[in-house]
């Protein structure tokens, strides 16, 4: 990793400059709290986290499907009530329990958040306050990218969770540019204080079976080093005609620690096999209106198109404590994936009868990330006021190499309601358009962001008041390579300061009031030749990084058996347009204001709650066109939420039963607000048993996802200004057993 090390090399120098200051700073004893002198450490209870952190995680509220906070971004953990931030985590119990597949399976749970799909293929995305965030701007551990592209399997995770709302100066740009209404960090599994040895067996819909193993120990006389070892397969049809998948994926986590030394490291690796796998649909120019939603099982795919996804992934983290006061962190990753497709998406041009059309589009890529964080955390006081100051640099770089070929002259005649198979994959012809070698894709496109940050956070009053300030100053450099010949085309190369603030009032021990304003930051388009046939008298110039800004107010409280927020938002996205003099400049923008409203835990004992509504209003603002001036949006709905209940059986020990509902209003399929979706609701429910066989302890769990067996769209879009549709699963049952020994 030398790029990684030279890198980092200049922020050594600047965190040593930090830490000798801190030092001084907190051998200055203050009236009310005199700090402990630097050379007496005292004894530091430290448990196994996945974040190889002296607190560990964060501990999960009543009903342990939620923890009381986590991870938000460079300010380290931090509890719900003490945030000026969004953040809901959740466990690997919810994880279990509700059978979840991927990511975004955890994700449907929070009332914010929608599962999407990534334009052309069968990628993850995500849209949170309305605004788009593809899978593999993901966070691992706090690095971005180190985990699969397309599909994030759920088996290895302690926690998920969900920053919600911009974040620039807490975890720096994504590096897609997306992380707007929020970004997701999965943080790994670790050896616990007790051996586990866990084997899970099971099968769902369509005769595909599952099976999966967690093992787990710790060595050592005070036992100071843990492994755990993850491991999970799938494979077989689902509930949609004729689909296929495959899924292997297997990690391994090491911990060790010592008084003031703290060690983590992971190594994964992951393989995703779809086949006829059902598509996106694209409307045709013309169509004035959208197809209803067909039979949920039917399947437009066509027999010969696949995608193959394969990743290996690894991360290390450390930490260490200088002073009682005063700790050290570093951490870096790698990813290489690998991926190849042969899709054919379906276009519908009439939306009475379904009749379209598909044509074969084949795409191969490797990626490379590596990436890599070192900082400093000091704590001192001066006079009455605490501070915890924090400073960091960050570095990211990935290579992308890409080719593709599609066909869009040579098309296939299909049907939404009844599909018309293409036996054999259709040669390409003569006319067929592509860039590189599908056998050996080239580089396209280089990517370097690097930032340093620093941030304070003070508590005033006895802790009652508290409030955040900082900054990160950040480069973006994208290298962008022309298909076939490899010639440089572009060189973006900007910086930029993203300022935040956030102020947290604890009015009395069950309420906290908060406020923050926070900026996200996305690279800037490159001004085109042509817009709309009209010549752009810009062409070429790279346009200053966008900036989304966020204003929230809210209020959090935890009742001790029940936590509930509420929040208040309205986030600006900048977006770029040709003004009337020709240029093509940033004016327009993205409006979204929204209310959030959450409640978790578990009021009575045996009942569990988890969920919320969110009410959106996110408008496209100076567009530059009358069509588009003041309309929706494209695939965010007024109005969602998500509502889950969990309930322990009387007089059945060990039963629990569960029922969750995820409604979406209508929204709208294009930037015109023409094609309305409309909008769904969908019920799922399950159970679960724990027993004891054979000296063994036994959970069994089932689960019916879309119980009523609903026919909906269930997302539009998932690419920015783009409309397509993609249908909901149908009806799925899943069952599973697990054995711990």
């Amino acid at each position: 990793m030398p790029a990684l090390h030279n890198r980092l090399r200049p922020a050594a120098a600047a965190t040593l400059t930090l830490l000798a200051w801190a030092a001084h700073a907190q051998t200055q004893p203050a009236p009310a709290e005199p700090a402990a002198p630097s050379s007496t450490l005292s004894t530091v209870t430290v448990e196994a986290s996945a974040d190889a952190s002296a607190e560990g995680l964060t501990k999960p509220f009543a009903g342990g499907q939620v923890a009381r906070g986590g991870r938000v971004g460079v300010l380290g953990n931090q509890d719900y009530m003490s945030s000026p931030f969004g953040v809901t985590s959740y466990t690997n119990e919810l994880i279990q329990d509700q059978q979840a597949r991927s990511v975004g399976d955890v994700l449907q749970n929070n009332p914010s958040v929608r599962v999407a799909r990534g334009f052309g293929n069968f990628q993850e995305s995500y849209f949170i306050r309305g605004f788009l965030l593809n899978s593999d701007s993901t966070a691992y551990n706090g690095l971005y990218s180190l985990l699969p592209r397309q599909y994030i399997s759920s088996e290895l995770f302690e926690r998920v969770e969900v920053l919600q709302g911009a974040s620039a100066f807490l975890t720096g740009a994504s590096p897609g540019g997306d992380a707007i209404g929020g970004s997701v960090n999965l943080l790994p599994k670790r050896a616990g204080s007790e051996p586990l040895t866990q084997f899970t067996l099971g099968g769902s819909s369509g005769s595909q079976v599952y099976a999966a193993t967690d093992i787990a120990r710790r060595f050592g006389p005070d036992q100071s080093l843990g492994i755990r070892i993850n491991a999970a397969h799938r494979n077989g049809g689902t509930g949609v005609d004729n689909e296929n998948v495959k899924l292997d994926v297997v990690s391994v986590g090491f911990d060790w620690r010592s008084r003031n030394a703290r060690l983590s490291a992971d190594i994964g690796h992951q393989e995703h096999r779809l086949r006829e796998t059902r598509t996106n649909v694209t409307l045709a120019s013309g169509v004035t209106l959208v197809p209803s939603a067909p039979d949920a099982k039917t399947n437009w795919a066509q027999p010969w198109s696949y995608s193959n996804e394969r990743d290996t992934f690894g991360t290390v983290r450390g930490e260490y404590d200088f002073t009682d006061n005063i700790t050290g962190w570093f951490a870096g990753g790698m990813r290489r994936g690998v991926e190849a497709n042969s899709l054919a998406n379906l276009s519908v041009s009439n939306a009475l009868t379904g009749a379209g059309t598909t044509y074969r589009f084949d795409n191969t890529g490797i990626e490379k990330v590596q990436t890599g964080q070192v900082g400093l955390r000091g704590k001192f006081a001066t006079g009455p006021v605490k501070h915890e100051l924090v400073a960091a640099y960050d570095y990211f770089e990935s290579d992308r190499k890409n080719a593709y070929r599609f066909d869009f002259l040579n098309t296939q005649n299909t049907n939404l309601y009844n599909p018309i198979p293409t036996p054999y994959q259709p040669l390409f012809s003569a006319f067929s358009l592509g860039g590189n070698d599908l056998t050996s894709p080239q580089t396209t496109a280089k990517k370097r962001l690097t930032s340093y940050v620093i941030g304070d956070t003070m508590s005033f009053l006895d802790d009652s008041l508290l409030l955040t300030l900082g900054a990160r100053r950040q480069t973006l450099n994208v290298d962008s390579f022309a298909y076939n010949t490899g010639v440089q085309t572009g060189n973006y190369d900007q910086s930029r300061t993203s300022p935040a603030a956030g102020i947290v009032f604890k009015a009395t021990k069950e309420f906290s009031v908060y406020a923050n304003y926070i900026e996200s930051l996305a690279i800037g388009e490159t001004a085109p030749a042509v817009v709309n046939g009209r010549p752009v008298t810009n062409a070429g110039q790279a346009l200053s990084p966008y900036v989304a800004k966020q204003k929230e107010l809210g209020v959090k409280y935890d009742g001790g058996g029940i936590g509930a927020t509420a929040a208040l938002f309205s986030i600006e996205k900048p977006r770029a347009l040709q003004n009337a003099s020709g240029a093509y400049v940033s004016e327009g923008k993205d409006r979204h204001n929204g209310l959030e409203l959450t409640a978790f835990g578990e009021p009575v004992k045996g009942l569990r709650v988890l969920g919320g509504v969110t009410l959106l209003d996110a408008k496209q603002k100076e567009t530059g066109s009358a069509t588009t001036d003041g309309r929706r949006v494209i695939g965010v709905p007024k109005q969602q939420g998500t509502i889950g209940v969990e309930w322990d059986v009387p007089g059945v020990r060990g039963l629990s039963l569960n029922a969750r509902m995820i409604a979406s209003g209508s929204s709208f399929a294009d930037a015109a607000n023409t094609l309305r979706v409309s909008g769904w609701t969908r019920f799922d429910i399950g159970a679960r048993y724990i027993t004891e066989m054979a000296g063994r302890l036994v959970t069994l769990r089932a689960r019916i996802d879309n119980v009523a067996n609903r026919d909906y769209w269930a997302s539009v879009g998932g690419s920015p200004g783009a409309g397509y549709l993609v249908l909901g699963n149908p009806r799925t049952f899943s069952l599973t057993a697990s054995v711990d020994f």
